[in-house]
């Protein structure tokens, strides 16, 4: 059986994520973002939903982006 590349859960359901041509075996969803979300660079927390990118940096939403001077990130549109 496959092996779940974070937990090594021995496990007859896992499931292979393709990205940056490499190939990934997880078990469950958690493990998959655990080893493949970015990690906002103001709080820490895994950025599981669209998140915000600036200059190579990423944030979980503008007020992360605004506490490290990115100023230029906003949450909607005015």
């Amino acid at each position: 059986m496959p092996v779940c590349e974070v937990c090594d859960n021995d496990y007859p359901h896992t499931f292979e994520v393709r990205a940056a041509g490499q190939v990934h075996v997880f078990d469950c969803l958690e493990c998959a973002a655990h080893k493949m979300a970015p990690v906002c660079e103001n709080c820490g927390c895994r950025i599981l939903g669209h998140g915000m990118e600036s200059e190579g940096h990423y944030y979980c939403c503008a007020h992360c982006a605004r506490a490290q001077g990115r100023t230029e990130l906003a949450d909607s549109a005015p």
